[in-house]
């Protein structure tokens, strides 16, 4: 731990509240802190009997270094570490299938920026993607290289397990589970160790509803949603819990879900979204698109304000479309007035 020397001066109190889940440390080892919490660690040993210390082993050095270490690898498995945020994700030139050198000037991405990837099947979108998952060094086939903050990216990146760059959302997500929503979010939560977890596990119902074309509640079977209900579940999870700063998406638009909801959620909690699609509506609501062909990135496209306007006009077409597949979907008949009164009113 960076500042293990505070620990010596630092309460109990202070300390629980910094890390709530030292009270785990402390009940492992069996030690007792309730009515404690006023005192510092070496006080905290001085009211222990010598008989009992000796029995545990225990000394002011040797507990301070236990609960440094307990302190980092739990701040490494959750994800916390200051260390761990990335404000900005730098893509540098590699060179195509061809072997010919990418002619574009380092590709910046701040967080809550909404980058789109386009190009034809087989372009090289995955690629990218897995060059930036894996934070390439020159070391895979596109020889790309990345940073994370202008810098080498850490090791951790790579190597640890807790520590994921990337979340990513497939196309296809079905569960397997014999769980209830609530208890999936549950489980979720635990393994993060969040505090207050039944308000944060509403607010993911509550906004994964948001995205869903059908509602469900947090006692519907995790394998009985819908694909579009698995989806929206998955994003507003990882939206919410997900200590990931980057999430990459791959074909949201047949996912049944509200598609600008969905974006909109995921940078709200400042990460940094990647989305791969077909969908000229999708592209057009990254805040800059990368165009692939061949493997290789061709250019960097900023989203004017006249595609701004074109994509107003997209997504009132979308409206419309929406509103039709509902009602097909509800059984209802369609007229040539329906469509031309939702026309009138989009």
């Amino acid at each position: 731990m960076k500042n293990g020397k505070r620990l010596k001066t630092r309460k109990i109190s202070e300390l629980l509240e910094l890390y709530p889940f030292l009270t785990n440390f402390f009940e492992d080892n069996l030690i007792d802190i309730e009515g404690k919490a006023d005192l510092t660690i070496n006080e905290l040993l001085n009211t222990i009997d010598e008989d009992e210390l000796e029995d545990k082993a225990l000394d002011v050095e040797k507990l301070l270094s236990s609960i440094s270490e307990y302190i980092d690898q739990m701040i490494e498995f959750l994800g916390e570490d200051d260390s761990n945020g990335v404000e900005k994700l730098t893509i540098l030139p590699g060179r195509d299938k061809s072997g010919e050198t990418e002619k574009f000037d380092p590709i910046e991405i701040s967080k809550s920026e909404i980058i789109s990837i386009v190009g034809p099947t087989g372009s090289g979108k995955s690629r990218l993607l897995a060059d930036i998952e894996w934070t390439a060094q020159e070391d895979t086939p596109t020889l790309r290289k990345i940073l994370i903050n202008d810098k080498l990216p850490d090791k951790k990146w790579r190597f640890s397990s807790s520590n994921k760059l990337v979340a990513q959302l497939s196309q296809n997500m079905n569960f397997v589970m014999d769980l209830t929503v609530r208890e999936f979010l549950e489980l979720h939560a635990k393994s993060r160790m969040v505090e207050e977890e039944e308000s944060v596990i509403e607010k993911i119902i509550y906004e994964a509803n948001k995205l869903a074309g059908e509602k469900f509640d947090p006692d519907t079977p995790v394998t009985s949603l819908s694909g579009g209900q698995s989806r929206a579940l998955m994003i507003a999870d990882t939206a919410i819990l997900s200590s990931s700063p980057i999430v990459l998406i791959d074909e949201i638009e047949n996912a049944g879900i509200d598609r600008k909801k969905a974006l909109r959620l995921l940078v709200g909690e400042e990460k940094i979204v990647l989305m791969a699609t077909h969908d000229p509506l999708l592209a057009l609501m990254g805040n800059k698109r990368i165009v692939i062909n061949n493997g290789g990135i061709k250019k960097l496209i900023i989203t004017s304000d006249q595609e701004k306007d074109i994509l107003s006009g997209l997504e009132k077409m979308d409206s419309i479309v929406q509103k039709m597949r509902k009602k097909l979907r509800y059984g209802e008949s369609l007229s040539l007035e329906d469509l031309m009164k939702e026309n009138e009113n989009a």
